[in-house]
């Protein structure tokens, strides 16, 4: 179950001795995900889907530094899955962490409907809601940007298969009343990101910055959105992520446990 093919080595998550499985052909996951894991608030017995997971990063450190219910990351690509199960079985993870195949626009109508009712899933005893919801998606839209020669990677990087929109529909759709969701994204992006979630009945409630350096321009946003919530946006703190030398800073060593 754990052996690893052709491009694939194991990286240390610095958290419970938890290991994650990555291939260097394929999306590595980077300090983006990590920022998201921190920034997302999961309370004890909560319901956690991770949209778009990859190799499940997000998701395993979810389970790592939080007392949610359980966990579940879905994404399209089976190689991804495949991964990221076999990492949950070198952690012992699967009693509260589980992978899904499969394209997350048939998430509301078919997909864990169906894994329910065969019980095939951990989820199948449950509401077909979540309490939160995370999803660092592809940045880039369809038509703009540079896309790399590997498949793989132009979908993790670009709106070739799901789009902004097809994500917070779908995850309107899934949240509980007062359900959240978290996200990582790049600034350019914002309006759109708060455009979409008020169509769709979701709140933007915290947006917090990330700079590369004190002195440089945000590279990355994590946005909280709350299902049904008022209106009262509250920016957070800026996050620096390198001093000067190029050290990290205090906050950014917090997150990896140092």
């Amino acid at each position: 179950m754990n052996e690893l093919n052709e491009n694939e080595r194991i990286d240390d998550l610095e958290i419970k001795g938890y290991k994650i499985i990555q291939n260097k052909k394929m999306f590595c996951f980077g300090i983006d995900a990590v920022l998201l894991a921190n920034f997302t608030k999961v309370k004890k017995d909560e319901q956690v889907l991770d949209m778009c997971t990859g190799n499940g990063v997000i998701t395993m450190l979810l389970e790592a530094k939080t007392e949610g219910k359980y966990f579940i990351g879905i994404d399209i690509l089976e190689k991804n899955i495949d991964m990221a199960n076999r990492s949950i079985e070198l952690n012992g993870q699967t009693e509260r962490v589980e992978f899904i195949c499969g394209d997350i626009k048939d998430l509301p109508n078919t997909l864990l409907l169906s894994l329910r009712e065969t019980k095939q899933s951990l989820f199948y005893n449950n509401n077909d809601k979540f309490d939160v919801i995370t999803c660092n998606p592809p940045y880039m839209e369809n038509n703009k940007g540079l896309k790399n020669e590997i498949s793989e990677k132009i979908i993790a990087r670009h709106e070739v298969l799901c789009t902004l929109d097809d994500i917070i529909y779908n995850a309107s759709k899934l949240l509980t009343h007062n359900g959240r969701i978290y996200m990582v994204h790049r600034p350019h992006r914002l309006v759109d990101i708060i455009y979409i979630m008020k169509k769709y009945k979701i709140e933007p409630k915290k947006i917090r910055n990330v700079y590369p350096y004190v002195d440089k321009a945000p590279t990355m946003i994590l946005i909280e959105g709350i299902k049904n919530a008022g209106s009262n946006l509250v920016m957070d703190q800026p996050l620096i992520i390198y001093n000067k030398d190029g050290s990290y800073t205090e906050d950014i060593l917090k997150m990896y446990g140092k």
